[in-house]
């Protein structure tokens, strides 16, 4: 039996504000192999740790980050927001694994989190998820990044694009995830993930369908179900 990979969404949310450092730390503590985070760039191209386009629903200001530079941001959050190299340097080795989200990439976006991975030495400890024209630019960027390719139809990728983008695995929103698809998959040598599963019924439904990732809220929860299931 495989081991379940468990993915912690935005670090611990639940317990600490997402896209943190903070709650990076605290998702690892409790358990996580790996962390997904969201990075986009400030209005001086510094790639950081927010998921919207606005700072409103998490640090109360109603602008957009692509307005704002880094110092800018830094004022706004008192610091709150990190940078992706501060999120990849408290991670180093042996923390665990980091998938990056990149919403609203452009290509030259993607260039520069790619090149910052790489400065940082931390290529062997990212992978990456997207959509299609994203992970297509990952792809450009670096021939041998680990690719999610985040697919929300049951419909199956077209093999064209399958072969361009040569993800590792495929990233679904958990409800469409059944056994039939994972078998079909792993058939194809790809990995199943799944997201964002945060009751025990959905996780423990997630793991009878065979997938190898869960991402979720509430880490610490799917870490007990996954150990109470030998997985």
């Amino acid at each position: 039996m495989s081991t379940l990979t468990a993915v912690g969404h935005r670090g611990d949310p639940y317990r600490v504000r997402e896209n943190t450092l903070s709650s990076i730390r605290s998702a690892f503590a409790r358990g996580a192999d790996a962390v997904e985070i969201d990075v986009r760039l400030t209005r001086d191209g510094v790639a950081v740790l927010l998921h919207d386009d606005t700072l409103q629903r998490l640090w109360g200001h109603d602008v957009r980050l692509a307005d704002v530079t880094a110092p800018q941001l830094k004022e706004l959050t008192g610091g709150g927001v990190p940078t992706l190299r501060e999120a990849l340097t408290a991670t180093g080795a042996g923390a665990g694994r980091l998938m990056l989200d990149l919403p609203g990439a452009t290509y030259e976006s993607v260039r520069t989190v790619v090149g910052e991975v790489h400065a940082c030495g931390a290529r062997e400890r990212t992978y990456y998820c997207a959509g299609p024209k994203t992970m297509l630019a990952v792809r450009a960027a670096d021939p041998g990044a680990e690719i999610a390719l985040t697919w929300t139809t049951l419909s199956p990728p077209r093999r064209v694009l399958i072969d361009a983008v040569a993800p590792r695995w495929l990233n679904y929103r958990f409800g469409l995830v059944s056994r039939e698809l994972t078998d079909a998959l792993h058939r194809d040598g790809l990995l199943v993930s799944a997201w964002t599963a945060d009751t025990r019924r959905a996780m423990k439904k997630l793991l009878a369908a065979g997938v190898d990732s869960i991402t979720t809220n509430r880490v610490d929860v799917l870490t007990a179900v996954r150990a109470g299931l030998g997985r």
